[in-house]
C-alpha cells in the first residue's frame, strides 16, 4: 500500500512538472476528504503522510474558540474544555484525535488522483499566469478561440483571456480565428475561467499602441501625458518632447502619416488628434480643440473649470459633432470646458458683475458708482475687500485712506455678522443633528443651509447624495448616515 502511494505521487509529479510536495499535499486532502465521510456530522480531519516511508496518519481536529462563540460544535471546542486535554492550548490553536487510517484502495487512489490532477491544473494554471505577469505585458495579442454570449475568448500562448463586449470597439465583427491586440484592464484571480480580462475602449489602450509604433517614446525621447477616446470614432493623445530636436506631433505622425495610420487601422478607422501637451492649463486646453479657434479663455481655479470664447464661425468646430470635440479635450486636459460666443461671454460677464455689484451695494451700503469700482478693479468677494493689504487698495485712484479703512470695516463687519448668523443656525439644530454621534459644527451648518436640519432628513440620503451636499469623503459619509437610521433598527 505504502508502495502504490509513493509510485502514484513520483508518477504525477513526473507527468505534470510539479514538485513532489504539491502532490502530496493534495493526497493528504483528498484522504482527509474520504476520512471526514465516515462521520454523520461535518467535522475537520487532517492526514500526515511521511514523505520517506508512505505511512500517513489521520486525525479529527477541533478548534479552540472563546466560550461563547461555539458556532459548529463537531469543529470547535471551548477553551475551558481543550484545556483539560492540553493545558497548554491557546485560543486558535487545534485539539487533534487519532483515527483509524482509511484504506487507501483503488477507488480511494481513483479519487485521489482526481482531487490531485485538479490541484495540480490549479497550480499549472497559477504558474502560467505567474509567467505571463512577469513579463510586464500590457498588449496582449492572440487569436479568438471561440465567441460565449459576444465575449471573445483569446488564446495568447499558452494562457486564455476574455475581450467582453462591451470592452470591444463598436461597431467591429470580430470572429473566431481572427488575430487581435487588446489592452490588459485587470487580473481576475478568482475568476473560475479566464482570469485575464481585456479592454479594446479604454485610452491607455491608445497610449501603448503609440508606444509599439514610436521608438521615441520607449527611448525616452517623447513622452505620451495623456489620452481621451470616443472608441471607434475619435480620439485625442498629448505629446510632449524630452529633446528640443525632436518634433512630437511629426514624431507620432510618422512619414506620410504612416504611424498614426498604423494605430487608426487596428482602432477600426478611429480618428486620432495628436495635441501638444503644455504645463500651462489654458495653452493645453486651446491645444487640445485644434483645429477650432479660441478667441479668449477664462480659468477658474477654484471651480477647475474654463470659460472658453469662440467666434460664432468656430463655435460649431470647438464644439464638435454631439459635443464630442469638446468632450474629449475635456477628459484630456481634466478640466471642466464650457464654450460659448463673444455675444454669450458677454451676457455672463454682465450677470456675474451685476451680481458682486449688487452684493457690495448690500453688504457694504455703498452707493452703485463705489460698488462698480471695486468690481472694475476684481473684488469678487467679501473676504477680498476685508483682507487685502492697504496698500493694495491705495494704489486705487478713486479711493483714499479713510475710504480703504472703512470699507475693509464695513467688509469685515459684515462677515462677522454673517458667521454669527451661521452659528445660530447651527445652535437651531443643535438639540438633533448636533446631538448624532460623528457629527461636527460645520458639517451641521452646511447641511442646515442644504435644508438638512434634523437625523430624520439626513437618514433618506444616500451616501453619495450626502458627499455632493458636503465635501466629506464617502466613508464618513455612509457612517453619519447609518448613525441617523440607527433608530429606524431599534424601533424593529
Amino acid at each position: 500500500m505504502r508502495r502504490e502511494l509513493l509510485m502514484l505521487v513520483d508518477a504525477l509529479a513526473r507527468e505534470k512538472n510539479v514538485d513532489k510536495d504539491i502532490v502530496f499535499a493534495s493526497l493528504e486532502l483528498a484522504l482527509a476528504s474520504a476520512t471526514k465521510k465516515r462521520f454523520k456530522e461535518d467535522v475537520e480531519a487532517r492526514v500526515a503522510i511521511d514523505r520517506e516511508t508512505g505511512d500517513y496518519e489521520s486525525f479529527r481536529r477541533w478548534q479552540v474558540v472563546p466560550d461563547d462563540e461555539i458556532e459548529e460544535p463537531a469543529r470547535q471546542l471551548t477553551l475551558e474544555e481543550a484545556r483539560k486535554i492540553n493545558p497548554d492550548i491557546e485560543l486558535e490553536g487545534y485539539i487533534e484525535e487519532p483515527l483509524e487510517p482509511v484504506e487507501f484502495g483503488r477507488i480511494g487512489a481513483q479519487a485521489a488522483k482526481q482531487v490531485i490532477l485538479q490541484k495540480i491544473r490549479d497550480a499549472e494554471r497559477e504558474q502560467i499566469l505567474n509567467d505571463f505577469l512577469e513579463r510586464e505585458e500590457f498588449i496582449v495579442t492572440g487569436s479568438i478561440k471561440r465567441m460565449e454570449r459576444g465575449n471573445a475568448i483569446i488564446e495568447s500562448g499558452r494562457i486564455e483571456a476574455i475581450l467582453p463586449r462591451e470592452q470591444m470597439i463598436p461597431k467591429e465583427n470580430l470572429r473566431i480565428g481572427d488575430r487581435v491586440r487588446a489592452y490588459l484592464l485587470k487580473v481576475d484571480r478568482a475568476a473560475r475561467g479566464q482570469q485575464l480580462i481585456l479592454s479594446r475602449t479604454v485610452p491607455e489602450f491608445l497610449a501603448k499602441l503609440f508606444e509599439l509604433e514610436v521608438p521615441e517614446i520607449e527611448e525616452g525621447l517623447l513622452e505620451i501625458k495623456a489620452a481621451a477616446r470616443d472608441p471607434g470614432s475619435r480620439a485625442k493623445i498629448a505629446v510632449k518632447s524630452n529633446d528640443p530636436r525632436i518634433d512630437p506631433i511629426g514624431t507620432c505622425v510618422g512619414m506620410r502619416g504612416s504611424r498614426v495610420q498604423a494605430v487608426t487601422g487596428e482602432l477600426a478607422g478611429e480618428r486620432v488628434d495628436i495635441v501638444l501637451w503644455s504645463p500651462e492649463p489654458a495653452q493645453f486646453v486651446i491645444n487640445a480643440l485644434a483645429p477650432a479657434e479660441v478667441s479668449r479663455i477664462t480659468v477658474d481655479e477654484e471651480k477647475h473649470s474654463m470659460d472658453i470664447v469662440v467666434d460664432e464661425e468656430n463655435l460649431a468646430q470647438a464644439i464638435g459633432r454631439g459635443g464630442q470635440n469638446v468632450r474629449l479635450a475635456s477628459e484630456l486636459s481634466g478640466w471642466e470646458l464650457n464654450i460659448m460666443t463673444e455675444e454669450e461671454s458677454q451676457q455672463k460677464s454682465e450677470e456675474e458683475f451685476s451680481e458682486i455689484r449688487s452684493l457690495f451695494i448690500e453688504k457694504l451700503d455703498v452707493d452703485e458708482e463705489l460698488a462698480d469700482v471695486l468690481v472694475q478693479e476684481g473684488f469678487t468677494t467679501l473676504e477680498e475687500v476685508a483682507y487685502i493689504p492697504v496698500n493694495e487698495m491705495l494704489e486705487i485712484e478713486a479711493f483714499d485712506e479713510e475710504t480703504v479703512e472703512e470699507l475693509r470695516s464695513r467688509a469685515r463687519n459684515s462677515l462677522l455678522v454673517q458667521e454669527i448668523a451661521s452659528e445660530e443656525q447651527v445652535e437651531a439644530v443643535a438639540g438633533d443633528l448636533l446631538s448624532l454621534e460623528g457629527m461636527d459644527g460645520e458639517t451641521a451648518r452646511l447641511l442646515a443651509a442644504k435644508g438638512i436640519t434634523t437625523q430624520e432628513e439626513l437618514a433618506d440620503l444616500a451616501a453619495d447624495d450626502l458627499v455632493e451636499l458636503v465635501d466629506m469623503d464617502m466613508e464618513r459619509a455612509k457612517e453619519l448616515i447609518m448613525t441617523a437610521r440607527a433608530p429606524w433598527f431599534a424601533e424593529n
